[in-house]
Formats: structure tokens, sequence, C-alpha cells
């Protein structure tokens, strides 16, 4: 039987929190889809564990297999016993901060006062936030940050994004490594898929390492224009752009996913039309 690694992002991927419509079968195929022995599930996310348990909660959706959160920070694997989370994700990626902790690296950027610590509960490990007055230069900030924590011989990725609601910028401090790419790539190493049963299906700027990059990819037909634009020039082999009309859907959110999953896996495309949604 032939092994298949489905990895999706979850907001305005999978969960319908966009303003496009979602198609009415979608969701119960992907359910279909998510169930089948053949398929592992993991869900790639900006969002903490607590967050994700309650996306699960609140929009139904399958349980996964693995879950790859914080930004690419942490990685579980959800079975029979819970959330087990991999150590060997943490000790991969540790020695980017060249043994420092989470407070030792605050201390070292307190000098930056436009920085403010984000809860508790949005910090982890191998994930410093803060958030960062939406009108501020992230440009010379990041820049001088980066300065600073190269100094110190810290390797970091600094990742920036808007809590658009809120009217608020949200600045991760994280390992070089920890990426969703970096994340995808342990965990299909680690369980031995290779690229040929491999999708990952995305929509933002924070999903574009792993659009971009040779795993077979799928981009919702919901994502906006610019990301659409920036994915325009992608390798068409690796990058398939979700435009609707697959069974008689829109190609927005699950619809998209299941799409690029029938047009990289022609097995799965069988299966999803035979599919009985009574």
């Amino acid at each position: 039987m032939n092994r298949f690694l489905l990895c999706t992002d979850l907001d305005r991927t999978l969960i319908p929190n966009g303003t496009q419509p979602e198609s009415a079968e979608a969701k119960k195929r992907f359910e279909q889809l998510a169930s089948r022995e053949e398929v592992s599930l993991a869900y790639v996310t900006g969002r903490h564990r607590a967050l994700i348990e309650q996306a699960i909660a609140d929009f139904g959706l399958p349980q996964p297999d693995f879950a790859i959160a914080d930004v690419g920070t942490t990685i579980y694997q959800i079975g029979s016993s819970g959330w087990q989370r991999w150590d060997q994700w943490d000790a991969r990626i540790a020695p980017d901060w060249r043994g420092m902790s989470r407070e030792e690296l605050y201390r070292l950027l307190s000098v930056f006062p436009v920085l403010r610590l984000q809860e508790k509960e949005k910090q982890n490990l191998h994930k410093l936030s803060f958030y960062v007055p939406i009108e501020t230069d992230t440009q010379i900030l990041i820049g001088e940050m980066d300065m600073r924590l190269t100094r110190a011989g810290v390797k970091a990725n600094l990742i920036w994004s808007v809590d658009e609601t809120a009217g608020l910028g949200l600045l991760d401090v994280l390992p070089a490594s920890a990426n969703k790419l970096h994340a995808i790539r342990f965990l299909m190493q680690n369980l031995g898929f290779q690229n040929s049963n491999t999708v990952f299906a995305g929509d933002s700027g924070n999903d574009l390492d792993v659009l971009l990059s040779d795993i077979p990819s799928v981009l919702v037909a919901n994502a906006e224009d610019d990301i659409k634009g920036r994915a325009a020039n992608a390798n068409p082999a690796t990058l398939y752009i979700a435009r609707g009309d697959y069974l008689g859907m829109n190609g927005n959110y699950c619809a998209g996913i299941l799409e690029g999953v029938a047009h990289y896996w022609p097995e799965m495309n069988t299966i999803l039309h035979k599919m009985n949604l009574t």
C-alpha cells in the first residue's frame, strides 16, 4: 500500500475563516480522505498547541497524526496516548541560539523599547514573541535586532506579521533553522516520506518558503492576489494553484487542498471521485 503525507496550513487554508465562500461538500470529502489508513495528516501552522486543539474543536477538523506548530518551532505526534512533543526537533534547532534560553535572549533584546513581550502561552522553548506598534519602521528595527543577535553569535529567524483585527505588529524571534519548510523536511526524513508522496497546502506569506520549494505544494484559490503574484514564477511542476471546478467545487480552502491532492496523486483522484457523501 502506498503511503501519503498531507501537510496543510490551518487558517484560511483548511479553516474557512477568510472572506471567500466554502464549497459545501469539501469538508466532508477532506474528512474521508484524512481518515484513510494510507494518509498521514500534519497541520502546519503558526498556532500553538492550545489554539490548534481549539480549532479542531471549533471547526470540527479531523484529528491530525502530526502538528508542526508555533511557526515551525515545535513538532507533535498525536495518537492514542495524546500529544507527544518531538524532543529531537528541539535538539536539532537549539544550536542556532548558541545555548541561550528564551529569557536570556529577551534580556539581550530588552534594549529595544518598542518590543513588548507577548503573553506566556504564545512563547515556547524556541520562540520569543513580541508585540510591536504597527507604525514602527520594521526594516530598521529588524536590521538592528539582527545585528545585535549576530554579535552575540545567535542565528535567528525574525518573522514579522500583522494582527489586523488588533491593529498590532507581531515579531517572532526563532532559531534560524526553525521554519515550516525545515520542519516538514525533518518530519519527512523521520517518517520515510519522499517528495513523490508528500503534498503541502497553504495560502499566505509565511507558507511561501514551502510553496516555492521542491516539495509538491498547492496554493488554494482564496489566497490573496499578492501571494499569487509572488508564486506566479514558481516551478509549475512543484506548485499547483487551485482554480476551482474540481468535482464542482470552487477551489477555496479544503476544496483547493483536494484539487491539489488530485493533481499530484492520481490514485487519490480516483478515490475522491468515488466517495459516497450521503
